[in-house]
């Protein structure tokens, strides 16, 4: 946690420092992939629109795929490998990929979004594979050389990640006669793991030493459980399973996530907008495993659990820990600014609108889903509008990263 904290260090209380020259964009993952995702999260939805009305033409995955496969294996994977190679360095000590490496990563990951427009099928299967494959290899091997065997698994849910996409497109070229959307589900969940894995990790101590007298706590068999409900759901989306046995694992983790976050105080976070944008963020992941509870005694449909964890949860932990590690690596104070809090309201929103109002009012199912797209988009560009400068220059106080 030490490290974590120091990763995050920025000066407080003095005047900032003149700001450095330099272009600074390949000097940890962070930067590019925060920025790239940003951007793709505002541009995406309009794309997903040019394609559905045709405008787009021979997509290698169309329509719904391809807007579910961007969310996960784009968007969401974007800044899972640039928040692990920021923070695989700190929990090593060791330098993840920088300047010409990072370069060709970042450009592996915008060749796949391209190639999933155009007919060459097989270059987009490759490079969408292998861009998972890369990072997680290079996360290893920083971890490998400062014998940080604690956080091997990151790497390893990357090389899951990498499965997940390999066989969206396995079935999509005909070698496979599982469902693509198969795959789409268990990179879910790898996901969803991972986040609950690093929000038990920083939200707890985020929120004591940024919020006076709050004391959140971490209960050993609650985490234990609540982690181990997660990996349980894996494996039956893994094998397929479905019905009772789902119903019975994601009510059970439901339960144990609320009863975590309940742990950490999020009521007594609401002045601090930099801490209760993570609660408010987290608390959709009961809410989609409740959700997915429902959804396997058929009492919902799957999109209202699909989109309380990747409107809700997804969008609400990354620009949360976007806006915050953004700051913290590039040598600002941990303080949200009016800009920050817009959004966090603007995706948190989109969350709302999305899975509440369809789910009240089915009726007006189109158009939340309209409005929650503008709300996304408005959200994510807005932050990669305010961040482009403090994400492509040198860090304020003029120390590397």
């Amino acid at each position: 946690m030490k490290r974590i904290m120091q990763l995050e260090q920025a000066p407080r209380g003095a005047a900032p420092a003149p700001r450095p020259p330099g272009f600074a964009l390949w000097a940890l993952g962070f930067r590019p992939f925060y920025l790239l995702a940003s951007a793709f999260a505002a541009l995406s939805i309009a794309l997903w629109a040019l394609q559905s009305t045709g405008l787009l033409p021979h997509p290698y995955l169309p329509g719904p795929l391809w807007h579910a496969h961007e969310m996960v294996f784009g968007f969401t994977l974007a800044v899972v490998v640039g928040f692990l190679f920021t923070a695989g360095r700190n929990w090593a000590g060791q330098d993840t990929p920088s300047g010409a490496g990072l370069m060709a990563l970042a450009a592996l990951w915008l060749a796949a979004r391209v190639l999933l427009l155009t007919p060459w099928a097989w270059a987009a299967a490759v490079a969408n594979v292998a861009f998972p494959l890369l990072s997680a290899w290079a996360l290893f091997q920083a971890l490998r050389r400062g014998k940080n065997q604690r956080n091997y698994f990151f790497a390893a849910l990357l090389v899951v990640m990498a499965l997940g996409a390999g066989l969206v497109h396995a079935e999509r070229l005909g070698f496979s006669p599982l469902p693509g959307w198969a795959g789409i589900q268990v990179a879910l969940d790898v996901v969803l793991f991972m986040m609950a894995v690093m929000g038990g990790r920083v939200i707890p101590m985020f929120t004591n030493n940024g919020v006076p007298g709050v004391k959140a706590v971490r209960h050993p068999r609650v985490e234990q459980g609540a982690l181990g409900t997660l990996l349980a759901l894996l494996a039956a989306d893994a094998l397929g399973l479905s019905g009772v046995a789902v119903f019975a694992i994601a009510a059970a983790a439901a339960l144990l996530h609320g009863a975590r976050l309940l742990l950490w105080q999020p009521l007594l976070t609401r002045r601090v907008p930099l801490v209760w944008a993570l609660h408010a963020a987290y608390l959709w992941i009961p809410l989609h495993l409740a959700l997915r509870a429902a959804t396997a005694l058929d009492l919902l449909p799957s999109t209202f659990a699909t989109h309380a964890l990747t409107v809700g949860a997804i969008g609400g932990l990354t620009i949360a820990m976007m806006t915050r590690t953004a700051r913290g690596h590039t040598g600002r104070a941990l303080r949200a600014d009016r800009f920050d809090v817009a959004c966090y309201a603007l995706v948190l929103a989109a969350g709302a609108v999305r899975v509440g109002l369809p789910l009240l009012w089915p009726a007006l199912y189109v158009h939340a889903l309209w409005c929650s797209a503008a709300l996304w988009s408005a959200g994510f560009g807005l932050y990669a509008v305010r961040y482009w400068s403090a994400l492509t220059r040198a860090r304020l106080d003029g120390k590397a990263g």
